[in-house]
């Protein structure tokens, strides 16, 4: 008689000490355009549980963070410098940050399926809450690092490594109770793939000492030089890297499902070496995927691809 899937699950878990909580999160109202909040439900369509049963992990629980609705824009979030749905933002955020720290409490790996780039600053602000001094490893073509007064659009989305480090308002305290300070050190995060910076963004960089490999590092060192570097940094003195992936990374003939493309990403081969370097380094304890835009796919390409990245980060190898 065939297994059941709850059988099969059963015998794996007692072979494998590896367990992670899949966290849902179909939110997409901290961006400028409708569609990151069916992102989970494509990952999941596109074979996200299939490809997890050929890692060493399990998925011991699960859990949906449904977005709240917003009752409308208040009249003083279509001035500049306003933060756009921060309510909302805010609600989700939180239930997001309770999630990540009782995954990490039971010793379960996060993994969090946004949604929109603002789910970070929960899962951050959740890791934190937890006890965890996580170094971070962020993919982005962005920098995430606009205040609310510098915001061009108002996304929160657009400020959330700068709200995780304590740079901008919301910061991670608004996100979950007992932080007395920012979620991460800016001494143990660093950016990767950025090539659309704001002056801002710039500015905030260079005075704050944050390491960033641009597109053009990528290209002059390659990449596996700089994801050695990028674990030296993030990995020193903290209790594991967590990895915080926007599909924006990606060059969009790669990933045309993003809200905003960038020309000049990440290719399809060197983001899997990237994330099969970071497995084999052990120091991978969570992990949140945003920026999937289904809506603005190709049949599926960009949640395909995200899953397989996933995959390859879990430890997901050919041999």
């Amino acid at each position: 008689m065939a297994e059941t899937k709850r059988e099969t699950d059963t015998m794996r878990e007692t072979e494998s000490t590896k367990k992670l909580s899949l966290i849902q999160v179909p939110f997409g109202l901290g961006t400028g355009r409708p569609g990151s909040e069916a992102a989970p439900e494509s990952m999941l369509q596109a074979g996200l549980l299939r490809q997890l049963r050929k890692t060493d992990f399990v998925v011991a629980s699960e859990s949906n963070i449904e977005g709240g609705m917003d009752a409308g824009a208040p009249a003083d979030e279509n001035r500049r410098g306003a933060a756009k749905h921060l309510p909302v933002v805010l609600e989700t955020g939180r239930r997001v940050a309770a999630e990540v720290a009782g995954a990490a409490g039971r010793g379960e790996l996060p993994l969090v399926l946004g949604g929109d780039r603002s789910v970070t600053i929960g899962v951050l602000a959740g890791l934190a809450a937890a006890g965890k001094r996580a170094g971070v490893i962020y993919f982005d073509a962005h920098a995430g690092l606009n205040t609310e007064a510098a915001s061009p659009t108002g996304g929160i989305g657009s400020m959330a490594l700068a709200a995780a480090l304590g740079l901008a308002k919301p910061d991670a305290r608004d996100f979950a109770d007992g932080l007395d300070g920012p979620a991460i050190d800016k001494r143990r995060v660093v950016l990767i793939g950025v090539r659309d910076v704001e002056p801002e963004e710039r500015a905030l960089i260079r005075a704050e000492g944050i390491e960033v490999f641009t597109m053009h590092e990528v290209d002059r060192m390659g990449i596996e030089a700089v994801i050695r570097r990028a674990v030296a940094i993030a990995g020193e003195g903290t209790d594991g890297i967590h990895v915080s992936f926007s599909a924006d990374c990606l060059d969009p003939l790669e990933a045309p499902g993003v809200a905003l493309q960038v020309p000049g990403g990440l290719t399809y081969r060197e983001a899997h070496f990237a994330c099969e370097l970071l497995a084999e380094t052990g120091h991978v304890a969570s992990i949140d995927v945003v920026e999937v835009n289904p809506l603005l796919d190709e049949s599926r390409r960009t949640s395909r691809l995200a899953v397989g990245l996933i995959a390859s980060l879990l430890g997901k190898r050919i041999l």
